[in-house]
């Protein structure tokens, strides 16, 4: 019977302490307020947290669609590189065979000459036209000399290209060379 009195007691100190904590968080109003207030602050963080995860994301998924576009516009830039000194080749070729008298033979090359450049043209090459009397600008010129200028309105512009320059896309994969009047 002891034990069972032992037990009301100890059921009666518990039902006392709970009636206490329940009067004091009654009595403190602040207490509740102060948890609510808790806890919005940390659902704050927590979305703020969430909102900028999600932005870097957002901007990682941003710049690797970025990166990819520029990588197909430019994959082909070392062949396309390399066909460059084949496409002057050709171009002093059909130089010399228009002085000559065989038409066909001029005819021929020129048109695989013509077929050669459009394939490259297709894959995103574009020549630089650059002609005598255009300003020099070094982002875009390469310049191999200078020269004095035979007429005075060349002075500090282009006398002569020695190389034709070539963008793929946006970018320049060889710079024009020129001779500048000074």
């Amino acid at each position: 019977m002891s034990t069972d009195k032992e037990s009301k007691a100890q059921q009666e100190a518990g039902a006392e302490a709970a009636a206490t904590e329940e009067q004091q968080a009654a009595a403190d109003p602040t207490s509740e307020v102060s948890e609510a207030d808790g806890l919005r602050e940390e659902l704050a963080a927590e979305k703020d947290k969430f909102l900028r995860l999600f932005a870097e994301f957002e901007n990682y998924k941003k710049r690797t669609s970025r990166e990819r576009m520029e990588l197909f516009k430019t994959a082909g830039q070392e062949v396309i590189t390399a066909m460059l000194p084949v496409l002057d080749d050709f171009d002093r070729a059909l130089r010399e065979l228009e002085r000559s008298e065989d038409e066909e033979l001029f005819k021929g090359v020129k048109l695989i000459h013509n077929k050669f450049k459009e394939a490259l043209k297709n894959k995103g090459l574009e020549e630089i036209t650059v002609k005598q009397g255009d300003a020099f600008d070094a982002e875009v010129h390469e310049a191999v000399t200078q020269i004095p200028a035979p007429k005075k309105s060349l002075k500090g512009k282009i006398v002569d290209v020695i190389e034709k320059g070539f963008t793929l896309g946006e970018r320049i994969i060889r710079h024009p060379k020129v001779v500048v009047g000074n």
